[in-house]
């Protein structure tokens, strides 16, 4: 047989894994050959996604494998059904879900299994179900999972039809909603994964890899494997682990020899070395592989591969957090898991095109709040350098998970430990946020119970917990040892204690969880230890300087990073508008200042103050000054009007229309923002920053004459064939010379011809009643979003954009075969 490597073994268990039907069956001799030796009918993991029947109501029967689902709708997962609103004014505590219904649903697959796959183990995997979810094969009741935030797997073995057809119903009830205080989406909104294996395999999320000693020498990689046997033999079973480096080389590896018992399962122990390891850092992610091969009688049954990196990392009571040795602050947002028009039903590109700008103002680390998050997320930010803070809960006993939290607390926490601790992105485990039980007696009984669970299943990681300032004398963090039992004390808004809190509990380790984006916050409190009140004393003090200042501050986690749906304000607005990033993924004016701190190459960004900017104002606590992004102001016109710079230069000069109006220094201004009174002018408004002297960043704002065309700007114009690839296309009103028009939004209609559909479209404004599933929207300072997927058929995509009284816009996105 050929060598195969990883990512040849890889595009060939998709193609044996692919077709009309979840897979083909493979030749009775088939074979792959790789480092850990030749594999007969291998495990096979294969998208199930695609050809589900859907209908938005309660059927008693629907479960049944003869019910007709013939006029049901055909769609293709992932899917939040929320999303496809509309969403309603008088919706019952309808803010928290952005006053999207919710509902019930049913989803029906028909599939058919090889007869040549009897006598083999055949697993369903679901990311992510929300919520109540109950799962039935051919009739039989397979499990129910309230929770809707983790993943979990069935065995759909004993009830396969082999060589005939099968029905997988899924009934999701949603019928409670709002259930959580952000936006949560309905139905089955992540991927499904079908797994076939030998009846003797490596377990599910059975791998444990940790790197318990790192020198610039050596590494020692040991990995801990549950092997399952669902067998009535005993088998004297060969477990050959290698460490493959990025090329696929095999660095190091070992077999250890066991008899597993009919079954049963047991665990393999194993430590190797690797010479020289390259190190998984924010600059440079480097991945190894371990892949897992079980063998029975010198032949290889099962083969499973564990990505993973070698890091160091430690959290210091006095200096702080360290990667690798080196000292680093942790210049994080807190994120939510929607992505605007989308709903929770999120491509893996729209979650990279996100980070993408997210590591543009210079973030390097990603709250998951306040779940575990869609597993290729994290994947994204093991590949692209960002640390995370993984968390289980919001509540416990409160809110909607209280029904759930006695009997469901510790398979759920289990399910994201084990899913997720190969991970080398994952810096620490969060067991709660702003649960009503912090400080009380019951509440730190809790916690223990939950950190010595987390400290038992996974030790390698600190644990911690996001604590709200609900108490003025002492607040609750603080009593009944409910701060000192935690690792780390995540604090949400309370930079102003953290001196204090230092020199009362000095070996404590401090980290702001949430944190305001602009102004330090206060908080009201009531006798009654209930926050009555969060509000903004425009402090001249962004709470970044509290964590730049102090050595021992972990770093701060913005409350958000990108505007996300649910805990509206109000009607009509969708969401929340506070964060850096607009729903669209579009830098906001105030993502300059955090980008200004916490990047060191040079930069300047002109924004422009006016308090009559039409803006969803959100939460007054988290709000910024009105601020824009143009030069189009003709009220203006004879009068002064404010202007800021954001920069990190050592000075910066501002020029209208070529006339400098000065120089000035960042650090002679609060937060290192300059304010400038400037005589509006139509034409440009350029800022130049200075760095001894000479020129080192720039940024311009123009006039715009009125809309003269119509620009689309794709991030990507090749797409993979593969049903769930995506671009998005930025829309643009432009005037005669190019220039983005502010201030002329007209309602712009899209068209598509080819292989491909339009699965959201999105302006960035919470407030715009205009649905989020259609072929047309209304600009907003001069711009909007459509997300633009490629169907399983390759080919050219013709996408067109028109307005009326402007010429019409094309581009052409080529879709090409996957794999």
């Amino acid at each position: 047989m050929k060598q195969t490597g990883p990512q040849e073994l890889w595009a060939l268990l998709c193609a044996l894994a692919a077709a009309a039907t979840p897979f083909s069956a493979p030749a009775a001799d088939a074979e792959v050959t790789n480092n850990v030796g030749t594999v007969r009918l291998p495990r096979i993991r294969s998208s199930f996604d695609f050809d589900w029947k859907f209908l938005k109501a309660d059927c008693k029967s629907a479960a049944e494998p003869g019910y007709d689902d013939s006029v049901w709708r055909p769609l293709n997962l992932p899917h939040d059904w929320s999303i496809e609103g509309p969403p309603n004014k008088e919706m019952h505590r309808g803010r928290a879900n952005g006053f999207f219904p919710g509902g019930i649903g049913w989803y029906r697959k028909h599939f058919a299994v090889p007869v040549e796959f009897k006598g083999r183990k055949v697993f369903i995997q679901f990311d992510g179900v929300y919520h109540r979810s109950d799962v039935y094969l051919n009739g039989q009741h397979l499990g129910r999972r309230p929770y809707g935030y983790v993943s979990f797997q069935y065995d759909l073995t004993p009830h396969l039809n082999f060589g005939g057809t099968n029905v997988l119903a899924v009934r999701v009830d949603h019928s409670d909603a709002p259930t959580s205080r952000w936006y949560s989406g309905s139905g089955i909104y992540r991927h499904v994964w079908l797994t076939v294996t030998a009846p003797l395999h490596v377990a599910h999320w059975g791998t444990y890899v940790t790197t318990p000693r790192i020198s610039a020498k050596s590494a020692a990689v040991r990995i801990r494997t549950a092997v399952q046997n669902e067998s009535t033999q005993t088998p004297s079973c060969v477990l050959v682990t290698a460490v493959e480096d990025r090329s696929g080389r095999v660095l190091a590896s070992e077999e250890t020899r066991r008899e597993i018992p009919a079954m049963g399962r047991m665990e393999f122990d194993q430590t190797l070395e690797i010479s020289s390891p390259t190190l998984w850092s924010l600059q440079a992610p480097y991945l190894y592989v371990a892949q897992t091969a079980v063998k029975v009688g010198g032949q290889v049954v099962d083969i499973y591969e564990t990505p993973f990196g070698v890091r160091g990392v430690r959290f210091d009571p006095q200096r702080g957090f360290f990667l690798n040795g080196e000292s680093m602050k942790l210049k994080g947002v807190c994120l939510h898991h929607d992505a605007g028009c989308l709903g929770a039903a999120v491509p893996v590109h729209t979650w990279e095109r996100r980070l993408e700008a997210l590591r543009t103002l210079g973030c390097n680390a990603i709250r998951m709040s306040h779940n575990p998050p869609a597993p290729e997320l994290l994947d994204l930010c093991d590949h692209m350098g960002f640390l995370v803070i993984d968390e289980a809960f919001d509540k416990w006993r409160s809110g909607y998970y209280k029904e759930y939290f006695h009997s469901w607390w510790q398979r759920d926490l289990e399910a994201m430990i084990k899913r997720d601790r190969n991970h080398p992105c994952i810096i620490l485990w969060s067991v709660g946020n702003e649960v009503a039980e912090q400080g009380t007696p019951e509440g730190a009984r809790t916690l223990q119970m939950l950190l010595n669970y987390v400290h038992r299943q996974e030790p390698s990681r600190l644990v911690t917990y996001a604590a709200h300032p609900n108490r003025r004398e002492g607040r609750s963090v603080n009593s009944n040892g409910f701060g000192e039992l935690l690792d780390v004390v995540s604090y949400n808004y309370q930079e102003q204690w953290y001196e204090a809190d230092k020199r009362q509990y000095p070996n404590r380790i401090i980290l702001g969880s949430e944190c305001y984006p602009f102004f330090r916050g206060r908080a009201d409190y009531g006798t009654d230890r209930k926050v009555h009140n969060i509000y903004c004393d425009f402090s001249p003090a962004n709470p970044w300087y509290d964590v730049e200042r102090d050595s021992y501050a972990v770093g701060q986690f913005i409350w958000a990073g990108i505007d996300y749906l649910g805990e509206s304000s109000g009607w009509p607005s969708k969401g929340w508008p506070n964060g850096l990033i607009d729903t669209c993924g579009f830098l906001k004016p105030r993502s300059g200042f955090h980008r200004s701190v916490w990047k060191s190459d040079p930069m300047v960004q002109l924004v422009v103050l006016d308090d009559a900017l039409d803006v969803d104002p959100g939460r007054a606590a988290w709000s910024w000054p009105r601020m824009a992004l143009h030069w189009n102001f003709p009220r203006f016109k004879g009068s002064v009007i404010r202007v800021e710079t954001f920069s990190n230069c050592q000075s910066v000069e501002l020029l209208l229309n070529g006339e400098s109006l000065g120089v000035r220094r960042p650090e002679d201004y609060s937060n290192s923002t300059i304010l400038w009174y400037v005589p509006y002018e139509a034409g440009s408004l350029r800022a130049i920053g200075k760095n001894e002297g000479n020129e080192v960043a720039t940024d311009e704002l123009l006039t715009a004459g009125p809309p003269a065309g119509i620009v689309l700007a794709p991030d990507r114009a090749k797409l993979a064939a593969d049903g769930q690839d995506v671009s998005h296309i930025e829309v643009r009103l432009v005037d005669a010379k190019g220039v983005l028009v502010p201030d002329g939004d007209r309602l712009i209609r899209f068209a598509v011809k080819g292989p491909g559909a339009i699965i959201g479209v999105d302006n960035g404004d919470l407030r715009c009643p205009e649905p989020y599933k259609a072929n047309q929207r209304t600009t907003h300072w001069g711009r909007c979003l459509v997300i633009l997927q490629a169907t399983r058929q390759a080919g050219t995509i013709e996408f067109t954009a028109t307005a009326s009284n402007l010429p019409p816009a094309t581009v052409t996105i080529e879709s090409k075969p996957s794999g």
